[in-house]
């Protein structure tokens, strides 16, 4: 039986190698038939080389993708300065900033007294129990990141189901999915979030995101609720059954202490407010767009790891998640030589010979385009791809599609987001049991299309408000500090100062 296996393993082992080096190779053939040239079919060849690797060879991703980076720079085809350029380390420093406030908040009890204050509430039922944990799935999303959020609200389910005996698997999926269309709320809520307001052009502000992507989170979020009820209508039933005998001996969900958590909520509205505050800041110190939002993660971290120094080397050697900013800068890198070699501008401009500049059928598209991809494929990547391919159609509603797009479809696999594979962790680890990938599809459809539909219908009818590209960089340039070596420059050969901002 175990020699079964084993040849069973090799033959799988053979079939994913065949798999990601046939895909490629006609990856380059392809790009090579529609006439790209030499830097043009290698780029893309590795870019696919490394997605199919992601997909069929999850533990060996960062390797691969070290690889991947060095066959670019063989070939010519990725530069060292290119690749400092492109590997975003400003949506990284931001990234371990929000890591190591969010692991001194853990310490200082904050996400005990949420489950604390949860588990408590009076008169609890199961429909209520359901909408309290998408609502503060979505809501801790937005407020710190996905992966968090999922982390104790997976913990919450867990003491609730076995403290209830009831099967935790319905309440794990209700709740990623409403960590999932919360993650789209505000910049904080996804990486994607961060990598595209800074790398849009020009950059977007957490205000703009507050303005037009939170208000379609909360309708999003609304019909994700409703349809996730009717879908697990008998374990809710369940549930509240249980609550219900429970509350008639007397008898709680779990044991209640003290947290002293008033330090950790202070923290975290502090933070909030000063990134909120971000544009407003800038404008008045004259800083170049999305500099606070950039440095106040960090700034924040390093006061608390001043005021807690003897844990400080802990938050950074433990709460920083450093295999995955590696990888995720590998993965801009990789994306970013699409943008060097031209890729991304030739399928911009198929998508305005296909679609014209109307961006009321570009919408659409861009939305079930990354929806789709970011269910099969980490949706960083999608946005990395697709951001220069959207700034060159210069339409401001395509931005917010690709916002909405690559958050939403995270909903349809199990495999679409970075709090999908922590909640399937932790569900397994803790009960042996796993998601078969068709029960989370039938829901995971049903959902991600109808959210994306919603989507769509919401950035059709704010789009005549959006302001445009031309009207967004103008405000940005009139906000843009000229140094005084760029006006002598300017002086001395009678031209205009270069007020560009480069982050």
């Amino acid at each position: 039986m175990a020699s079964i296996q084993i040849k069973k393993s090799k033959l799988q082992g053979i079939g994913r190698v065949g798999i990601l080096l046939v895909v490629p190779a006609m990856v380059g053939l392809l790009t090579h038939t529609v006439g790209l040239d030499r830097q043009q079919v290698i780029s893309c060849s590795i870019f696919m080389v490394i997605i199919m690797a992601t997909l069929l060879f999850w533990k060996f991703r960062l390797a691969i993708a070290f690889v991947g980076i060095g066959a670019l720079m063989g070939s010519n085809v990725l530069t060292l300065p290119a690749f400092l350029r492109e590997c975003k380390l400003d949506v990284i420093l931001f990234l371990v900033g929000m890591m190591v406030t969010v692991g001194v908040l853990k310490e200082l009890g904050l996400f005990t007294w949420i489950i604390q204050s949860v588990i408590g509430f009076p008169g609890m039922t199961g429909s209520m129990f359901v909408a309290i944990t998408v609502l503060l799935g979505a809501l801790m999303a937005c407020a710190v990141d996905e992966v968090t959020s999922i982390v104790f609200v997976a913990t919450l389910i867990f003491q609730v189901c076995d403290t209830l005996k009831v099967r935790p698997i319905p309440f794990v999926i209700i709740a990623v999915m409403g960590t999932n269309v919360g993650s789209s709320g505000t910049m904080l809520g996804n990486p994607v979030g961060i990598l595209i307001g800074q790398n849009a052009s020009p950059p977007l502000s957490f205000i703009d995101f507050l303005t037009w992507s939170f208000p379609i989170m909360v309708v999003a979020l609304a019909v994700t609720l409703v349809v996730l009820m009717w879908w697990f209508r008998k374990d809710i039933q369940m549930l509240s059954e249980r609550l219900e005998s429970r509350r008639q001996l007397g008898l709680g969900l779990g044991p209640l202490v003290q947290v002293p958590y008033r330090r950790g909520l202070a923290i975290l509205a502090g933070m909030i407010v000063f990134i909120a505050s971000h544009h407003h800041l800038e404008t008045r110190l004259g800083l170049a767009p999305n500099t606070i939002l950039i440095v106040a993660p960090l700034v924040i971290a390093g006061l608390l790891m001043m005021w807690r120094h003897e844990r400080s080397r802990h938050y950074i050697e433990t709460d920083v998640e450093w295999w995955t900013l590696l990888f995720f800068m590998m993965l801009f890198a990789v994306a970013g030589t699409l943008e060097e070699t031209r890729v991304t501008e030739r399928i911009s401009g198929y998508f305005q010979h296909v679609f014209g500049d109307q961006p009321m059928l570009l919408t659409p598209v861009i939305i079930g385009v990354s929806a789709i991809g970011s269910a099969f494929v980490d949706n960083i990547v999608f946005a990395a791809v697709f951001i220069p391919v959207v700034d060159k159609l210069e339409q401001t509603p395509l931005v917010w599609a690709l916002v909405q797009g690559t958050c939403l479809g995270g909903n349809i696999t199990m495999i679409g987001s970075t709090a999908n594979i922590v909640a399937l962790g932790m569900l397994e680890k803790r009960y042996r049991t796993h998601i078969h990938f068709l029960e989370w599809l039938k829901v995971g459809a049903v959902v991600g299309i109808l959210s994306c539909l919603i989507a769509w219908g919401g950035i059709v009818l704010l789009s005549p408000y959006m302001p445009t590209v031309e009207q967004r960089r103008q405000k940005a340039t009139a906000h843009t500090v000229v140094q005084p070596n760029q006006m002598e420059d300017a002086e001395t050969h009678g031209t205009e100062p270069d007020t560009r901002q480069d982050l």
